[in-house]
This record gives C-alpha cells, structure tokens and sequence, in this order.
C-alpha cells in the first residue's frame, strides 16, 4: 500500500508540457489554435508518421500505436495528452480512458478531439441536419454518431468518407485542379442525403487546408467548421475546471516537435499544416 501510495503521489505530482498527438501531420492545425489561444504553456507535439495513415487500420492496431505514443509523452513527464487525431480519438481514447490510464499513469489524462466538436456542432445548426466528413476509420467507427446523439439527440447526422483527401493534401496536391473531383465527389455525396443539412464539419485535422477550396462548391447557406478554434476553446475550460492538472502544466511558451519518421521530411511538410517553420526530432516508439 505504501508504494502504491508514493507511486500514485510522484504520478500526481510530475510536471511538464501538454502532449498533442497525431498519426501524422494534421494534429498540427489543431496545435496551432490551441497553442495561439494558450501560448503560456508548453507543448510536445509527436507525429507517428512513420506507422500513418491510422484512418485504414483495424481498431486493434489503432489502439495499440495510440497507447504505445501515449505512453511515450507520459514518459516525458506530460501531465495532459490530446489526441489530435480523429481516429485515434475514435478506436482508441475510450479504452485507454477506461482500461489502461489508471495503470499506465494514475492522475494523468487523455482527452480527444470527438467530444467537444460534437458538444458545439448540436448549437451551431438551425435545421438541425449535419454532415461529417472524415477518413474511413472515423466514419466506420460511429463515434459522432454516438457523440452527437448524447449532446444533441434531435440532431441527424449523415457521414461521408473521404479516402482520397488526405493522400492529397500530404503530396501537395490540394490546390491543383486534381482535387478538385474527389471534392465536388464526396461533397455531392454527403449532400444528396438531404437537402436540409445546413452544417458541414471537417472530421479530420488534415482537412482545414482544403477548407478554401470546398467552400468554392459549397451552397453559401452551408456552414463549414474545422476543429482547431473548437479544441482550443475546449481545452482552455477543461484546464479552467481542472486545477490539479493545470497546476501540473510548466508554463515557459515553448513547442516541441518529434516525428517517428524522417525529421527532414517532417518538418518540410509541418509547415504547410502549422504555418511556419518546424524543427522537429527523431523518436523511436
């Protein structure tokens, strides 16, 4: 008991920067916002791209390369992990939150990037008609459907899975003519589900560089969110209503960047998703 006790207390009492995650790149348009509305703290951010894409990958696979990276920033002392990372939020937060946390670091926390999308989206339609656009895991996973239908049950919710986006926007290819019929192709698709859909949300953190672009073929009586502003606003209430884990943030204004793949290529393509330039490290997972 005596140990269990001290080890419960050393977990409680590390301190470090908040971890933001993702299988790649994305989970830096999300890191942006948050680090833009909190810049007092300090950040690791770690992108798996040595094992991405996550969106085609069994749950079982997701889930373990999502605990291994995880624990990799609980090793480096952060007290706080987001998972910026729709797919990862959705095959494997709740089992991590549930089965292994109380284990791997009693008094740390994981939080995603589902939750509070779909807390907001429920406020921001009129007609109470929406559309997800994600990868095929998230979509497949059903974690919207399940989320929204907590926060906002009289709200419908039509899903669309875009395979073809994010291959696109991580070789540059976004902004050519090229993209644009596998865009006007998932957009048609999403939409023919119902006319009343007043609310498109972005289910993927790739997806904010090619938010110009889809709102070109967008009715203007649409809405179209991404999730950075909405994870920025979450976290800050999270840490607001949490002081035993805010406490536990060190505050210097520092970002770091590690990559499990090439850090040359890393911070080449970093840029287009964090909007400046990156140096990022290797790390092996």
């Amino acid at each position: 008991m005596q140990y269990a006790w001290f080890f419960y207390f050393c977990t409680m009492s590390t301190k470090g920067a908040i971890g933001v995650f993702d299988s790649g790149y994305g989970g830096l348009t999300v890191l942006k916002e948050i680090a833009a509305k909190l810049p007092q703290y300090d950040y690791l951010y770690l992108g798996d791209n040595a094992r991405a894409p996550y969106g085609p990958r069994s749950f079982d696979t997701v889930y373990n390369y999502t605990k291994e990276c995880v624990q990799w920033f609980f090793d480096k002392g952060c007290p706080l992990v987001i998972l910026a990372c729709n797919t990862a939020s959705a095959k494997a937060l709740r089992s991590i939150q549930q089965k292994d946390l109380e284990q791997m670091a009693p008094g740390k926390r994981v939080l995603g990037v589902i939750r509070p999308t779909s807390e907001k989206i429920g406020e921001l339609t009129k007609t109470k008609q929406v559309g997800i656009l994600g990868t095929k895991g998230t979509v497949q996973s059903g974690s919207y459907l399940i989320e929204i239908e907590k926060f906002s049950p009289e709200v419908k919710v039509y899903q669309e899975a875009c395979p073809m986006w994010v291959p696109l926007i991580e070789n540059n290819e976004y902004s050519n003519e090229g993209a644009d019929f596998f865009i006007k192709k998932h957009l048609n698709n999403i939409l023919a589900h119902s006319n009343e859909i007043d609310t498109l949300l972005l289910a993927c953190t790739h997806y904010p560089l090619l938010k110009e672009k889809i709102e070109q073929f967008l009715p203007k009586h649409i809405t179209l969110l991404s999730q950075g502003d909405i994870v920025a606003t979450s976290l800050a209430d999270y840490l607001n209503r949490h002081p035993e884990i805010e406490e536990n943030c060190t505050k210097n204004a520092t970002v770091q960047f590690f990559t499990t793949d090439s850090a040359d290529d890393f911070n080449e393509k970093a840029a287009i998703f964090y909007g400046q330039s990156v140096n990022a490290s290797h790390v092996d997972i």
